[in-house]
C-alpha cells in the first residue's frame, strides 16, 4: 500500500529504479510523462503549458507566476489523486517533495555524479560533450530555481527526502530491493487513520485545482482545507456571488461531502493543502 516518489537529477537513472522497484513490489508505475499527459486531459491543458511544472526542459522564467502556480496546483491535484489509490511508484524532477508528510510513502532523491549523469544524457540526446555538460548544467540550475520559486523548497536539500541514492552507486538492483523492503515495513506500520489524511489531502488539492480551472476563479488565491471529506474554501474576495460559485465548483469534486466557503479579509501567502 505504499507510495515511492522519486524525485530525480537529468541523466541520474532514477526511472530506471523506480520501473525496478515498481515491478519487484508489483505497484503501479507512473513517470513525469504519464503524470503530465493525465493533467493535459483533465484539465485541458497542452503538455507544452506544463513544462513548467515537470518536465525535462524547464521554461519557467518565460512565464508570469501566477500561470506558474496554477499549473501546478493541477500536477499537484493529479498526483494526489493517484498516491491515494496507493501502491504507486512516480518519478518526477518535483513528485518526491509534493508527498504529503502523512508517513504512507517514502519521499526519495535520485542523485548522480555529474561526468556520469553528462555522459548518459549525451547518449540519449545525441549531444556533443560540450553541449551535453551545458544540457546537464543548466538544466539543474533551473529546475533548482524553479522549484524554489514555487513551492519554497531546495530540491538539493537532502533534508528535504527520507532516503537518498546515487544512480551510479550500489547496482540499481540493490537499490530497488532495499527500498521494497522499506515499503514492506510502511505497509505493516501504516493505519486507515494515515490513509484518510492522504485522501483528504488529494480531495483539498483536487479542489484547489478545480477552483483554478474554472475561467471565472482562475487565478483566485485560495486556501483549500480537507477533513473526512468535509471541504473548506478560504479566500479574499469570496464573498457574494463568489462564494456560491466557489461551493458549486467545489461540490462537483468526487469524495467532497460538504463545503464551506469564507472570505478571508486579510489576504495572505496562502498555501495549498
Amino acid at each position: 500500500m505504499a507510495i515511492i516518489a522519486i524525485s530525480q537529477q537529468l541523466g541520474s537513472r532514477g526511472t530506471d529504479l523506480g520501473q525496478l522497484v515498481a515491478k519487484r513490489l508489483g505497484y503501479r508505475f507512473m513517470s513525469s510523462g504519464d503524470l503530465i499527459a493525465q493533467v493535459s486531459r483533465i484539465y485541458n491543458v497542452t503538455a507544452d503549458q506544463l513544462v513548467v511544472v515537470d518536465e525535462r526542459q524547464p521554461h519557467f522564467w518565460s512565464r508570469l507566476k501566477t500561470e506558474s502556480v496554477r499549473f501546478l496546483s493541477f500536477f499537484r491535484a493529479n498526483l494526489l489523486r493517484e498516491m491515494a489509490r496507493d501502491r504507486l511508484v512516480a518519478v518526477g524532477r518535483s513528485v518526491g517533495i509534493l508527498l504529503p508528510p502523512y508517513r504512507c510513502g517514502l519521499k526519495v532523491r535520485v542523485v548522480g555524479p555529474f561526468d556520469d549523469r553528462v555522459k548518459l544524457v549525451g547518449e540519449m540526446e545525441n549531444l556533443t560533450p560540450v553541449a551535453a555538460q551545458r544540457r546537464v548544467r543548466d538544466h539543474d540550475r533551473e529546475v533548482r530555481a524553479r522549484i524554489q520559486t514555487l513551492m519554497g523548497v531546495d530540491i538539493d536539500d537532502s533534508a528535504s527526502y527520507d532516503m537518498v541514492f546515487n544512480g551510479y552507486g550500489a547496482p540499481l538492483e540493490i537499490s530497488a530491493a532495499a527500498l521494497a523492503v522499506c515499503a514492506a515495513q510502511i505497509d505493516a506500520r501504516i493505519g486507515p487513520e494515515q490513509w484518510q489524511q492522504m485522501r483528504d489531502a488529494a480531495t483539498a488539492a483536487q479542489v484547489r485545482a478545480a477552483c483554478h480551472a474554472h475561467p471565472k476563479l482562475g487565478h483566485a488565491p485560495i486556501e483549500v482545507r480537507c477533513s473526512l471529506g468535509a471541504v473548506q474554501v478560504r479566500g479574499p474576495g469570496l464573498v457574494p456571488p463568489w462564494d456560491e460559485l466557489a461551493n458549486q465548483v467545489a461540490s462537483t469534486v468526487e469524495g467532497v461531502r460538504s463545503v464551506a466557503v469564507e472570505a478571508d479579509e486579510t489576504p495572505t501567502l496562502l498555501r495549498p493543502d
